[in-house]
């Protein structure tokens, strides 16, 4: 049986841009992707804190050291620019392979950039 169990989060940043007219996904500075180990085309789950919106897409690379969070597409219905969301990804584990699985949280300051 296998289980799915968080693999990363970008916990609490902030929504850059929301392009209404383009094929859906996020687009996610590449800095933050490689912090979370998220890869392009990875499914995520979006929490929108200011609204209570969960929604799925895929990410998409955007400019690193950019702090960009960019929705597209429809998924830019679900958070206006300036809303702080959490950007969580997943993996499929057995149970004992997730007991010793350690996810991958970031904690990006108030601009989307890494806290060194």
């Amino acid at each position: 049986m296998f289980i799915h169990v968080m693999k990363s989060k970008l916990h609490r940043v902030r929504i850059t841009q929301a392009e209404l007219n383009y094929v859906g996904s996020v687009t996610i500075d590449e800095d933050l992707m490689d912090a979370a180990n998220l890869i392009e085309n990875e499914k995520v789950q979006i929490v929108n804190n200011n609204n209570g919106e969960r929604f799925e897409t895929y990410v998409i690379k955007g400019e690193r050291g950019s702090g960009t969070v960019c929705l597209n597409g429809a998924a830019a219905r679900r958070a206006q620019v300036g809303d702080i969301v959490i950007i969580i990804a997943y993996g499929l584990m057995t149970p004992e392979e997730a007991k010793d699985h350690t996810p991958r949280l970031v904690f990006p300051d108030s601009n989307n950039h890494l806290v060194v």
